[in-house]
């Protein structure tokens, strides 16, 4: 592909992925696209043959996108640690730095927008978006599985609990900060 028809692939997707966060997947028409990435109908069917197609093109790029970041906190946290306690709170705390960077408050996370529209999506599309969340929890999960196996807690827990309990925080935490229009909600209540 050309660096023009990168550039004009990125805008869809960009644009994309902002609208569907604003508005879900169901309320962005592809003239919304279209006028938000200034591209003509030829533009984007040059690219995808459908919104559909896009869909599923969004939410790879953010997935790598995000998958990409995590392995990197995942990297420089087992790097930065002196034991599995100290690993897991760099890398939560990478993840906190990573948000506080932000603009505004997050809009929110395709896997989960996608989740909210499920029936409006393929079989393929809502595995892609459940594979999506265990390849995030797997980041926690074995910084957990570290802690436990280094500090046996008093109560039982397992180290996908945490991880899918932390997962559970941040996206309530996306929701309550978009909601309350704080930058600041995710990183207090994930923190």
């Amino acid at each position: 592909m050309t660096k023009k028809g990168e550039s004009t692939r990125e805008k869809i997707l960009i644009s994309g992925e902002k609208l569907i966060l604003e508005r879900g997947f169901s309320g962005t028409s592809l003239n919304d696209i279209l006028e938000a990435a200034g591209l003509t109908k030829g533009a984007f069917f040059h690219h995808y043959n459908s919104k559909d197609e896009m869909a599923l093109a969004v939410l790879e790029r953010y997935m790598k996108n995000d998958l990409g970041a995590f392995e990197e906190f995942s990297r420089k946290a087992a790097i930065l640690a002196e034991d599995p306690l100290q690993e897991s709170l760099i890398f939560l705390k990478l993840f906190e730095e990573h948000l506080a960077r932000l603009d505004a408050p997050p809009p929110g996370c395709v896997m989960a927008s996608y989740t909210y529209e499920s029936e409006l999506f393929d079989l393929g599309v809502q595995n892609l978006v459940k594979e999506a969340f265990r390849r995030w929890s797997f980041y926690y999960e074995e910084k957990f599985e570290k802690l436990l196996a280094w500090r046996k807690p008093n109560a039982p827990v397992t180290a996908l609990e945490l991880s899918l309990m932390i997962i559970a925080i941040i996206e309530g935490g996306f929701l309550i900060s978009r909601s309350y229009q704080d930058k600041t909600m995710t990183i207090r209540l994930s923190a």
